[in-house]
């Protein structure tokens, strides 16, 4: 592979880090300036990620693994970027939901607070460093770039309520930071080393003496980055966060979930693998539990809220359980359809937060409350009509558009059928079942066929509350009330919208990509050889960097 191709690795981290400094010197009265400039930044971003999923395609059956070292270091000492089949998939993905959430704030919400379009692109960031990275210790440095935006993105448009959930936000993750560090520590003080593949060699290697040790290091690890991807009990704070953001702050935050997810699924393969000897499959049954509980917890959720907002903040949280209970049953055919389902739920999810601003702009506050306290106690809002009088009344073409595009979202997070969310949530099940059947799978008794049952269960209590909020919202909202709404601010949603469709369309070549993207994460043999025989580049009369 050319050489010159290694260095598109560090562009999605570089750009949006250099772009976002330079705005900083640019008044924040140029807003519409500064949005053109973010969106043409992340549209070359695309281009590059876009470039990179083909690269990893492009070598057959092992993929290309490309390798960045920075600082020409060899990668046991110094920083090292590492794009394989996985990371070029989450890049991309983490591009298309920064595009449409920066399309929906131009707007109206990037003129809510100062320095929102840098903290958007260091966010951005953040968040493609940690996909990228291939050590530990830049996995924090990345970390801690990615909630530091996200504070401020939280906080924007401050109101008490925002105020408030920030606060229990920024304390939660300096927590999780601490339990990260904590983690880490124990690792390198076991192993020597931070670098992932590095780490894939030499854990089957420690002492016996030395193993719990390395295990509880492992165990801190994951719990900081349980608490970022929202499994309970360590998810109590989402709901609130989540909606009391600004909507396109909430859409981009749909991505934030899945970097734990991300980290913990690359981890659990990588380092604690089948082949790594007594530590193989750590915690893989704790996974499912925790992922089952989050299920139900958001099974839960979704139907005791009464508000928009904190429906879709708990249906990330179903979201999140059911990508950890494919984690914790584990399988190549479980995670293509893991990996179909993260993609879809996150487009649905960042969809359904842009449309939950636009329904609630045309609504009285506490609309969603009194209708369903109306409901509940049989309360009628007709009013007596003159015979000659026709009943109802024409559905406003902003609101049938709004309503569609609800429809949809409702569809694609309840998984029915027949779009992507559907052929997602059966495709995990068939794995499942397919581990069952091959006894293969959680050593938990039962575990594969109740993890089943949760999964649709979930979905129907998803497909009840949304049907109940459609009900209250577009049932009840007279013609007045419909919201004003902005081109720019259809625009995105009909692209994620349509990015969900496109899944549902073109499913079959969709699933063997990602069944490819399975295999090479649960057999990291390419990752861990095109890593570890990196070398640095000779410099000319002065050799090489050790």
């Amino acid at each position: 592979m050319n050489l010159a191709l290694e260095h598109l690795i560090i562009i999605p981290i570089l750009l949006p880090l250099l772009v976002g400094a330079a705005m900083l010197f640019v008044r924040d009265q140029r807003r519409t300036g500064k949005a053109v400039a973010v969106i043409a930044t992340l549209l070359v971003q695309l281009a590059v990620a876009v470039t990179l999923l083909v690269l990893t395609s492009s070598d057959g059956d092992g993929g290309w693994v490309g390798v960045y070292l920075l600082g020409n270091w060899s990668p046991i000492f110094g920083i090292v970027l590492v794009a394989d089949r996985t990371a070029a998939i989450m890049v991309t993905l983490t591009t298309i939901l920064a595009i449409c959430a920066m399309l929906f704030a131009a707007a109206r919400w990037n003129r809510a607070g100062p320095h929102f379009h840098t903290l958007f692109l260091l966010l951005v960031m953040g968040v493609n460093g940690a996909f990228l990275t291939g050590d530990l210790f830049n996995l924090f440095v990345f970390f801690e770039i990615m909630l530091a935006a996200s504070y401020g993105l939280l906080l924007h448009g401050a109101t008490i309520s925002k105020v408030r959930s920030g606060l229990h936000y920024i304390a939660i993750n300096l927590v999780a930071s601490s339990i990260f560090l904590i983690g880490v520590s124990l690792i390198y003080g076991v192993t020597g080393t931070l670098n992932m593949a590095e780490l894939a060699l030499r854990v089957p290697e420690v002492a016996d003496a030395d193993r719990t040790l390395l295990e509880v290091g492992a165990a801190v690890l994951g719990m900081a980055f349980l608490i970022k991807a929202g499994m309970w009990p360590l998810c109590f704070w989402l709901p609130a966060a989540y909606s009391a953001a600004v909507s396109p702050v909430a859409a981009l935050f749909a991505i934030l979930t899945k970097v734990g997810i991300y980290i913990v699924w690359r981890l659990s393969l990588l380092v604690f693998g089948l082949d790594t000897g007594p530590s193989a499959g750590l915690a893989q049954n704790w996974l499912l539990l925790g992922g089952g509980a989050t299920l139900i917890f958001g099974s839960i959720g979704v139907l005791a809220s009464q508000a928009l907002p904190r429906l879709t903040a708990y249906a990330v949280i179903v979201s999140s359980g059911t990508m950890l209970v494919a984690i914790g049953i584990g399988g190549i055919y479980v995670a293509a359809g893991a990996f179909y389902y993260l993609i879809g739920s996150t487009f649905a999810l960042a969809a359904l937060f842009m449309l939950v601003e636009l329904i609630e702009r045309g609504r009285m506050a506490g609309a969603d409350v009194l209708a369903v306290t109306m409901e509940a106690y049989g309360f009628e809002d007709e009013e007596a009509l003159p015979d000659d009088q026709e009943v109802g009344m024409p559905i406003p073409a902003k609101l049938a558009i709004l309503g569609i595009s609800f429809i949809v979202c409702a569809l694609l997070l309840a998984g029915m059928p027949p779009l992507s969310g559907f052929i997602a949530k059966f495709a995990i099940m068939t794995g499942i079942i397919g581990v069952h059947t091959e006894g293969a799978g959680s050593q938990i008794a039962g575990a594969d066929w109740s993890a089943v049952a949760l999964i649709i269960l979930s979905g129907l209590a998803v497909l009840i509350a949304m049907l109940r909020g459609g009900i209250n919202t577009f049932w009840a909202t007279r013609e007045d009330m419909a919201p004003s709404i902005g081109v720019v601010e259809i625009v995105p949603i009909t692209i994620l919208i349509s990015a969900c469709i496109l899944l549902t369309v073109f499913a079959g070549p969709a699933m063997l990509y990602f069944q490819d993207a399975a295999t090479e994460l649960h057999n990291p043999v390419a990752y861990i050889q095109g890593v570890t025989s990196a070398m640095p580049v000779p410099y000319p009369g002065r050799g090489v960097y050790p």
